[in-house]
Parts: C-alpha cells; sequence; structure tokens
C-alpha cells in the first residue's frame, strides 16, 4: 500500500506572509497543531503549536539558573507581541517529507524516527498532501479486517 492510497488530499495551508494571528486562530478553532507553509505552489515550511509557544517559552539555561526569578505571567502578556508577528518569523524550514509512491510502514517510519504524527507528501517541492500516523494504522486495520473476512 502506498502514501497515495492513503493521504489526506485537502490540506489547510498558509503563506510565509500570514500574519501569525490568523493562524493560531485556526490552530485555536480547528485544532490544528501545525500547517504546511506554501508560496507560490511550494513547500516552504511548517508552522506549529510549538513555535509559537517556544517564542514564549525560557530557554533551558534561564531555567536552570533563574527560575525561581523568571516571571511566567509576564511572559504569556508577551504573546500578544508573537501574534503580530509573520508566519516567516517563526516557522521551521527544510521540513522533511515523504512521496506519494512511498510504502506506507517506511514513511510511518520515517515520522516515528522524527517523532511526527503527521508529514507532508511532496513530489519535489509540490505539496501534494498530508499523512498522519492515523491514516496508517487505519489503513493496516482495515487491510487487517478485510483479510480476515476472506479468510473465514
Amino acid at each position: 500500500m502506498q502514501v497515495k492510497d492513503i493521504m489526506s488530499r485537502s490540506i489547510k495551508t498558509v503563506s510565509s506572509s500570514t500574519q501569525l494571528n490568523e493562524v493560531v486562530s485556526l490552530m485555536c478553532l480547528y485544532r490544528y497543531s501545525g500547517l504546511p507553509v506554501v508560496d507560490d505552489g511550494k513547500l516552504v515550511g511548517i508552522i506549529s503549536e510549538k513555535d509559537v509557544l517556544h517564542r514564549l517559552l525560557p530557554n533551558v539555561d534561564e531555567l536552570m539558573s533563574n527560575m525561581s526569578t523568571i516571571d511566567f505571567d509576564s511572559l504569556i502578556k508577551d504573546y500578544s507581541n508573537v501574534i503580530n508577528l509573520k508566519v516567516t518569523d517563526l516557522m521551521t524550514t527544510g521540513v522533511a517529507s515523504v512521496t506519494p509512491d512511498m510504502h506506507i510502514l517506511k514513511a510511518a517510519a520515517i515520522m516515528a524516527g522524527k517523532r511526527f504524527r503527521r508529514i507532508p507528501v511532496t513530489e519535489g517541492d509540490k505539496l501534494v498532501g498530508m499523512l498522519s500516523l492515523g491514516d496508517v494504522h487505519k489503513a493496516i486495520f482495515h487491510k487487517s479486517i478485510s483479510s480476515n473476512l476472506s479468510a473465514a
């Protein structure tokens, strides 16, 4: 079974010039953990909740040396400054992807190795779909059920 057989083809994307306040609204309203960033039809990055929240968090060194003096409430107040940025300011570039003709278990192995729950599906630099671990699991489940029924 190949990625193209089970990938999602209807994908919400944003551009690198999109304001983050629009992106975080989509994330919160529709429970997106991240969105592909596409410019001129090409996948250029991913913007995730982790990217947005990371901008608010102190780094590990600050936590270790100044834990008692960090004002976490003031960090939350900085959120309004963060969401006034553009996607390009926070997105992750150099995104890993899989191809439509890849076997679904190879794609799942890549996702597991990188600790991703979802991965873009690309042909060259063009985004053609998204694949989730849930898509892979569901496909294997359905194949297993149909194999068991035909064997009975």
